[in-house]
This record gives structure tokens, sequence and C-alpha cells, in this order.
């Protein structure tokens, strides 16, 4: 008889936003190991999911969920972990990985934790009470995880900037669904923009540059609001979607004839780590017009899959996207080259057996 599959503890607090589908593609594409959902509260959004266990499903239970948060210490997530009695825990961020860090060692198993960007950016950097306390907790959860993931080398760097152990920090790309073939269908914008509206996505910057192309904006956030008022006072085309189902996404890009990542580093220090979106587009045959920012030249070959520019240069984002919407034959091979390399290095199927081997070193 064929051994049982592992457990794996797939650990995010918010399970899930709408726009971590990172997450669910990673785990969902686990074949040797047993994904089991858990999360602290759930999500009203399009990713979460009836068989995902939720340890504080309540709004009376917003005081048990706090001194979770205050203390990383609590009896009701001890007992959803040993009811689902894993293997091993994954968390996603920093700060999850905190939450759950105790409570992991407690049961006896390994501890692996992603780091996506902003919890080694951005949050580190608070000033105050909450910054020593991130801080503090950081370190405790790069002391108690047995492997640390980054999504790219600038992660990884940035995670031993603040204490972690270089041997412990591994690069590991989480990867995307590539189809088996490139969808045809009629171009209906020229550029696409998907991701949060958040300062670092760099929307603005796109919105300045986008001149006289058409533009779908695919995404909700917090500046949402704001750059639909800047693309009115620009006069350009711009389309807002609000947040869409990933296989929505999908068809949207594919009758679009170039992604747009414009991505930069806020000024609250918030960076990305390895924008999904790029990805995801390449591997649907789109070149993609970006910036020279985080992990991003590991997944755009300037020059070959796409065009890169300096962040927040937004005269060199325009003429990027000039020359790429004014070359068919350009947009072509580097559309079809940035299949190729996503296709060779962010197949989420091969890079999830590829994360099941490092689930293996550790047990």
């Amino acid at each position: 008889m064929p051994e049982p599959a592992k457990r794996v503890a797939i650990w995010r607090s918010a399970m899930l936003p709408a726009s971590e589908t990172f997450v669910r593609n990673q785990a969902d594409n686990l074949t040797r190991w047993q994904p089991v959902y858990v999360g602290a509260t759930k999500m009203d959004s399009v990713l979460a999911r009836d068989t995902d266990r939720i340890v504080f499903p309540a709004p009376e239970d917003s005081r048990a969920f706090l001194r979770l948060r205050l203390t990383g210490s609590s009896p009701r997530l001890r007992l959803q972990l040993a009811a689902v009695r894993p293997d091993l825990v994954h968390a996603h961020f920093g700060g999850d990985g905190w939450l759950v860090s105790g409570e992991t060692k407690r049961l006896g198993v390994p501890l692996v934790v992603t780091l996506h960007g902003h919890d080694v950016t951005r949050q580190p950097q608070s000033s105050g009470a909450h910054g020593l306390r991130y801080r503090r907790n950081l370190r405790s959860v790069f002391d108690r995880a047995d492997l640390l993931i980054a999504v790219s080398e600038v992660i990884r760097q940035k995670a031993i900037g603040w204490g972690a152990d270089p041997a412990k920090v591994r690069v590991h790309h989480t990867g995307v669904p590539v189809p088996a073939s490139v969808p045809v269908a009629e171009k209906r914008w020229d550029v696409a923009f998907v991701g949060r509206f958040v300062a670092k996505k760099g929307a603005d910057d796109l919105i300045a540059a986008l001149g006289p192309y058409k533009g779908l904006f695919i995404g909700d956030g917090p500046l949402l609001d704001e750059m639909r008022s800047r693309a009115g006072r620009a006069g350009v085309d711009a389309t807002f979607t609000g947040a869409l189902p990933a296989s929505e996404v999908y068809r949207l890009l594919s009758e679009s004839r170039v992604l747009a990542a414009p991505s930069k580093t806020a000024a609250d220090g918030d960076t990305e780590g390895l924008p999904t979106t790029i990805v995801e587009a390449a591997a649907l045959g789109l070149p993609v017009v970006s910036t020279v920012h985080s992990g991003i030249p590991e997944a755009v070959r300037d020059g070959e899959t796409g065009l890169l520019g300096p962040e927040g240069d937004r005269e060199a984002l325009a003429a990027n996207l000039r020359k790429l919407l004014g070359d068919d034959d350009l947009r072509a091979t580097m559309g079809r080259a940035a299949r190729a390399h996503a296709e060779a290095s962010f197949d989420v199927a091969t890079q999830s057996r590829r994360l099941e081997d490092l689930y293996d070193a550790l047990r």
C-alpha cells in the first residue's frame, strides 16, 4: 500500500485575502503532502473556503484572538493544530509566522515561514512600541523556524539584515499556473495593471505614463478611489474593475497586449517581494513593462521578456510602453520569451514539487 501523505498545516491569520492567490496555488499543487488550511479569522473573499479551519470564527472571539496577537500563545490554536495532526506547519509572512510559532514549537513539529516583502521591509522599520514589538517577534520567529523561505534574493538579504541565520534562508519562487497553451483572444486593452492599490504598486506612475493607450486596472485597496480620481483628472482611458476571481483576471490578461507593473519602494519603506502578477502575465505570453525593484529582475529579463526602467521614473515607463505597443513583432517575440521563462522557472506544479523536497528534508 502507498504511504499516506504527510500533512502540512498552511497558516495565514486572515484566511484568505483575494490578493493572495499564491497561497492557494502553491499548496493546492502539492502532491506528496496534504495541505490543511488553518486561519485565525475568515475573510469575506473569493478565496475563502468552507473547508478552511478557523480558530476564532465569531465576533465574540476577538479577545481570544487579541491574546494570541499579544502573547503568541492560544489554547484554541493549540487544539486546532493538534486536531489537524500536521507533520509540518507552513506560515505565510513573518508576523503570521510568529503568531503560530509558539504553538508549533509546543506541538513538536517543524515550522516553515515564507517571507514575502513588507514583513521584512516596511514593518520592521515601524517606529515606537509597535516597531519594537514587531522586531522582537520577528527575531523570535527567525529563531524558532526550521526554514525561512524568501520569495526573492532581495527579500533573503533583507531577512538576513534583520537577524535571520543565512543558513536558514532559502530563495524559492512560489510559481503560478502555466496553461498548456497561450489563450487566443481579441486584444481589447493596451495595458493591464493587476494588484492592490497601495503606494508600492506604482499605479500613480502608470496613470501619469499611460498617455493615449487604453488601460485596464484590476484590483482593490486603500488608494483605489484616489487612483480613479487621478485618472479622471489626467483624462486617460482607464477602466477600473475592482477585485476579480483569478479566472476572470486571466481572461482579461489574455485580452491585453502588455502588463505594466511599475513597482517602487513606498515612502514608508514598503517593498515588493516578487509580484505574482508579473509571472501570471508571462505565462499567458504577455511581455511586461516594469521596474528594477526588489525581485522583479529575477522574473523579467530586461530586453528579452520585457522592459525595465528605474522605479518611479514616469518618463522611462512611458517610453517603454511606447516601444512595446508600437512594435508588434517585438511584443510577440518578448511574449514568447516571457512564456518560456515562466515555464522553465515559475510553473507552480514544478515549484510545489520543489517545495515538497524542502519539506521532506525537515522530516
